[in-house]
């Protein structure tokens, strides 16, 4: 590759890591808008509804090319991927700010690597370990420090965090099942057959078992909720997954994962302009939280020879 081709490259790989970390970061301030008019069901199911349909014309053609085993790992990955955390998110943030929302999400590749080691075989090393304790380190500060009380071990403990590390553990079985399990598949198909698998439960549960079709026609000013979610869907799960695909195949896996540490950084800065209240405990937590994801995830630097 020439120079120019090689900067030019470069510059695109940047321009797309810039545009995710924004578009992921503001996943949960969409979120936190949306919860004023919608339950936490009705807007985690109405974002698979949404990605579901944008995907749905890729995935058609794709689902006929699948064998037996396959279609049922997709369906697994549909589930702990996109299903289950959209919900468990809504839920978190019904009582946990979006800004911390966002920085807990960091440990994804934390729960790859525990899970890995857990069930698939993979090799923990001390610098995960290491990574792993620092991480959740943080995670107790944000847990157990109260903006209104301070510290409160007994009674203070925010519990809804305990619902963004579930969603990370999905993540961490979502990432080792296609590593391990569907590796011959490529990125495209893994995303859009997975969400086409969840759209029918999602749908089912959105029209038939809750309020989402009467609220958009008779609450004043539902439209921009729903919108916001739509938006979650569609640009936050379906295109954001094509961009990140698109990234590991410009430059490397090691680069794309960068994302995991801007995240936290674009939804702190939306949680404050929104108003939410970070103290001085509140950055130490924030700050052992990504600490710990790089330390765990850096990888050793090649010896010389």
């Amino acid at each position: 590759m020439m120079p120019a081709d090689t900067n030019k490259t470069q510059l695109k790989s940047w321009l797309l890591l810039i545009l995710l970390s924004l578009i992921w970061g503001s996943s949960f301030i969409l979120i936190k808008k949306s919860l004023l008019v919608f339950s936490p069901g009705e807007v985690g199911a109405f974002r698979i509804v949404a990605a579901g349909l944008v995907m749905l014309p890729l995935a058609m053609p794709l689902l006929k090319t699948l064998n037996r085993r396959q279609v049922t790992y997709l369906s697994i990955i549909g589930m702990v991927g996109s299903f289950i955390p959209s919900f468990l998110f809504a839920k978190a943030q019904t009582q946990l700010p979006s800004s911390l929302t966002g920085v807990l999400n960091a440990l994804t590749p934390l729960m790859v690597v525990l899970i890995g080691a857990w069930l698939f075989g993979s090799f923990i090393s001390r610098r995960n370990a290491l990574g792993l304790f620092i991480a959740f380190l943080g995670v107790g500060i944000l847990v157990l420090y109260q903006t209104e009380s301070g510290w409160d071990i007994l009674s203070g403990i925010n519990f809804y965090a305990f619902f963004v590390l579930a969603a990370t553990v999905c993540y961490g079985f979502n990432v080792n099942i296609i590593k391990f399990k569907l590796a011959e598949l490529k990125p495209l198909a893994i995303t859009a057959i997975s969400l086409m698998m969840v759209l029918p439960l999602a749908s089912i549960y959105l029209f038939a078992y809750t309020q989402f079709s009467f609220k958009l026609v008779h609450v004043p000013g539902a439209w921009l909720p729903a919108l916001y979610i739509a938006t979650l869907g569609i640009v936050g799960t379906a295109i954001a997954l094509l961009i990140f695909n698109t990234m590991v195949k410009l430059v490397s896996p090691v680069f794309a994962s960068t994302v995991t540490y801007l995240i936290p950084v674009v939804a702190i800065g939306w949680g404050v302009w929104d108003g939410e209240s970070l103290l001085p405990w509140h950055f130490v937590g924030i700050a052992a939280v990504i600490a710990g994801v790089w330390v765990g995830n850096r990888r050793p630097k090649p010896l010389k020879t």
